[in-house]
């Protein structure tokens, strides 16, 4: 196999190994509808063998960001309905990232009474709401009961997908958020079945995963993760109770036989994520994490290596919207610009290039 193969994930069927990772672009509107831009920009990269969404909120407890999208409503599902077309019509795959914010927000872009978490444990920082920056709020603690709303809203939140036209679902136990909360004994230090020793903190995890795979289908669901990567808050710093912890997680997923696995991880030939692969035995994606651009030499490394099945791509697909066509006639690349990140409009988002239109100036 290398770079530019097919291969398939469950019934995901990939005509290239570079996916394009889930990106944070805030370019939907107040009530979490994207619109044509976003159609654009995601119809732009139908090239990449999959496309993940920008995590996206099934419920509005769980929103994170000012323009983010959401998957909730009627509203919502018509217009990702649009994205989805759009892509498969290029010949495009597709997947939306099922993406609870958890602690990482505040009622200043939720519009909700609350934010919540496992436990009533602040981020240490501020967060960016409508008129500038604030201190992250103290969250509210999930009970028993309030954990089964959550899970049922982001079952619904996975059938609203699949009802919008994606091909599949990747839930997002990564970077900080709601599921990743769970997982680290800094941010859940509850006492009951969902807290304590790693096989209750890996339970909700679980739980929902089961339900989603019951819900959409086991060959449409796919699962992140970000051991030790210590970002908005969640610390996992013991070596041990990391090991521990994600190995649980692994014995609980692989009987489930997901479409894949994804692992933001940068040391991405690690004891850690072989053993990681190994447990979960299933198709492995790898993203070797923020603040570098992923290389083709990079990239390639890691197929031909037979250490991961495919590589998520992030900033160089936001500059590149045909990043494999470049990768493969081993073409230059246009250069992401971090200050459109964020931003609005199709500046930094749907104007970059492409190498067929750039030649041809």
């Amino acid at each position: 196999m290398n770079l530019f193969s097919p291969v398939s994930f469950g019934d995901l069927h990939l005509a290239n190994r570079v996916t394009m990772a889930p990106l944070t672009r805030m370019r939907s509107s107040d009530n979490g509808v994207p619109g044509e831009l976003v159609v654009e920009y995601y119809a732009q990269r139908a090239g990449f063998g999959m496309i993940v969404t920008e995590g996206t909120w099934p419920v509005l407890e769980g929103k994170a960001f000012v323009g983010q999208p959401g998957i909730e409503t009627d509203e919502q599902v018509e217009a990702w309905r649009l994205v989805t077309d759009a892509v498969h019509a290029a010949g495009g795959v597709i997947v939306l990232q099922l993406m609870h914010g958890g602690r990482v927000s505040h009622p200043e872009i939720t519009g909700t009474e609350r934010i919540v978490a496992p436990s009533a444990i602040a981020i240490d920082g501020e967060v960016h709401v409508p008129g500038g920056k604030k201190p992250f709020p103290t969250p509210h603690a999930l009970t028993v009961d309030e954990i089964d709303s959550v899970r049922d809203a982001m079952v619904v939140g996975a059938r609203n997908a699949i009802r919008a036209g994606f091909d599949g679902v990747e839930i997002h136990s990564a970077n900080g958020y709601l599921l990743h909360e769970f997982l680290a004994p800094g941010s859940n230090t509850r006492d009951d079945q969902y807290g304590g020793s790693a096989e209750n903190r890996v339970r909700f995890v679980l739980e929902v995963t089961k339900a989603i795979r019951e819900a959409i289908g086991a060959g449409r669901t796919g699962i992140r993760i970000s051991p030790s990567h210590n970002v908005q808050g969640v610390v996992e710093n013991d070596e041990a109770d990391v090991r521990a912890t994600y190995e649980l997680l692994m014995d609980g997923l692989a009987p489930l036989e997901l479409a894949y696995l994804s692992i933001l991880q940068k040391d991405t030939d690690g004891d850690l994520v072989r053993d990681l692969r190994e447990r979960f035995g299933g198709p492995l994606v790898l993203n070797s994490g923020f603040g570098s651009t992923t290389t083709r030499d990079e990239a390639s490394a890691l197929v031909d290596g037979s250490l991961a099945d495919a590589v998520a791509v992030g900033r160089a697909a936001i500059a590149n919207p045909d990043l494999v066509e470049r990768w493969e006639s081993d073409g230059d690349e246009n250069t992401p610009d971090p200050s459109s990140f964020y931003s609005a409009g199709a500046h930094g988002y749907t104007d970059y290039p492409v190498a067929r239109v750039a030649a041809d100036v």
